[in-house]
């Protein structure tokens, strides 16, 4: 997963864990507007955000941003 962008990321790993974008958005509280746009790469999420995707999707931050 290395080469992908974050957004892709994300989808990946929530496809991995088997959830929705709906499902991952209620769970963390995000918009499923907010989230598809993320995952698309047309909006910049902070790290408030990610934290929240990564602890949902049961990863670190630093794993679903690659640093």
């Amino acid at each position: 997963m290395e080469s992908m962008q974050l957004g892709q990321r994300i989808r990946a790993f929530r496809k991995l864990k088997g959830f929705t974008q709906q499902e991952l958005a209620k769970q963390t509280g995000i918009s499923l507007a907010i989230l598809g746009a993320i995952e698309r790469g047309n909006r910049h999420a902070e790290d408030q955000i990610l934290i929240k995707i990564s602890d949902c999707l049961g990863i670190s931050l630093q794993e679903l941003k690659l640093e």
